[in-house]
């Protein structure tokens, strides 16, 4: 099993490091580690500055746009991103639709959405996760009647992430209510546009506003946007989140996380030891980085096996990426924050008395509190850590 680089892929995470260096924007590069989401402008930005230069797109085949590269080459580029932290190429785009249009469309909806997709000219958002349809995707209630050559919705989406923002919306929605819960279930993409879509804001905890409900109410929808067969948006929608978890490790992400508590740990206030002088706090530090290279190198010995099968279908062992992935981006961020301690307040917080956010050594850990509430959701989102554990035990341990 080869763990190790080659020296070709070696000069490609050079190249990579390298552009990242000289295109990414300086404002956006500030926001790196600081925010726990960049705000639109800042990810059209540099999603269509990799679109430029080809590598938007970083796992779709040639013929569609992308630049052909292997699994290595992805996973390099991907970990590059995450360590910096950039904006990342719209998921939802690349990682979601994109390859659902390209894999099951039509050869007309594949001429029109996916440059427009690439590109970055719509922003799709996901319109799956229902009120009491959660993990349990297949329990969804929203209706789609056909009229004529056209669908009328109507249902709810929630927690749907960026609705506020985007272009269009990629949804499952029923067709056939007699059939099977997991039948009867079609694959429609909606113009946000549309009359009768209500977006309303969901406000995290971490004080942003990211996730939506979505609320469509007699939406009528041409036929000729459903993807694929009509009650089959169920193997459309099980191929998605396969992509979906595609690099989900995100060592990378945790890399910057663990880089950024250690320097807030080493900066002192004049009135007390750095807390990098703190031996139990250097321990957590020197554990949290173990368990982020043995992360690393299950990543790699997955990929590994992806490299030698190479068949382009995701590894069932890339649950234990997702499961321990979340884990670790969370370890990271708790670090950041009591690295940080009380000066980690979100904006509009506090500061203690006799320091403030303008004269403070500590006015870079601004966000912190912010990025580690965010990251409490790692465990849900792309599938909650209770699934991955059930597909562990079934396809890898055969329980």
């Amino acid at each position: 099993m080869d763990l190790t680089f080659s020296q070709e892929e070696l000069a490609f995470r050079d190249e990579v490091r390298g552009f990242i260096r000289e295109n990414l924007p300086a404002d956006i590069r500030a926001k790196a580690g600081r925010v726990p989401y960049f705000e639109k402008a800042d990810v059209v930005t540099w999603h269509r500055i990799l679109d430029a230069r080809g590598w938007a797109a970083s796992h779709w085949p040639k013929e569609y746009g992308g630049p052909g590269w292997t699994a290595v080459q992805r996973y390099i580029f991907m970990e590059e991103l995450l360590r910096v932290p950039t904006p990342e190429p719209l998921s939802f785009n690349i990682n979601m639709v994109g390859p659902v249009i390209y894999t099951f469309g039509s050869e007309a909806q594949k001429a029109h959405f996916l440059p427009k997709i690439r590109s970055l000219d719509y922003w799709f958002c996901q319109g799956f996760s229902e009120p009491g349809a959660g993990s349990d995707l297949a329990s969804l209630r929203t209706t789609a009647r056909r009229d004529g050559d056209e669908y009328v919705i109507n249902g709810q989406k929630t927690w749907t992430s960026t609705a506020h923002v985007a272009d269009w919306m990629f949804c499952l929605v029923r067709t056939d209510p007699s059939a099977k819960k997991q039948e009867g279930i079609s694959f429609v993409l909606i113009d946000m546009k549309t009359p009768g879509i209500t977006v309303r804001p969901i406000i995290t905890i971490d004080g942003h506003h990211h996730t939506n409900e979505v609320f469509l109410d007699d939406v009528r929808v041409p036929l000729a946007n459903r993807i694929g067969a009509e009650n089959k948006g169920w193997d459309y929608a099980k191929f998605l989140l396969g992509n979906e978890r595609t690099g989900i490790a995100r060592v990378g992400l945790s890399q910057s996380r663990l880089t950024r508590a250690v320097e807030l740990a080493g900066t002192s206030t004049g009135h007390e030891p750095s807390l990098l002088q703190d031996a139990s706090f250097r321990k957590k530090i020197i554990e949290a980085e173990i368990e982020l290279k043995a992360l690393e190198i299950t990543a790699m010995r997955i990929i590994d096996r992806q490299r030698k099968r190479n068949d382009g279908h995701p590894d069932p062992a890339s649950s234990i990426l997702k499961l321990r992935g979340a884990e670790t981006q969370q370890a990271s961020a708790q670090l950041a924050l009591d690295a940080a301690g009380p000066l980690a307040a979100p904006a509009g917080g506090h500061f203690p008395a006799g320091a403030s956010a303008i004269d403070s050594p500590f006015v870079d850990a601004d966000g912190a509190a912010s990025v580690y509430l965010s990251s409490r959701a790692a465990s849900i989102y792309g599938g909650a850590s209770e699934v991955q554990k059930n597909i562990i035990a079934k396809t890898i341990l055969g329980l």
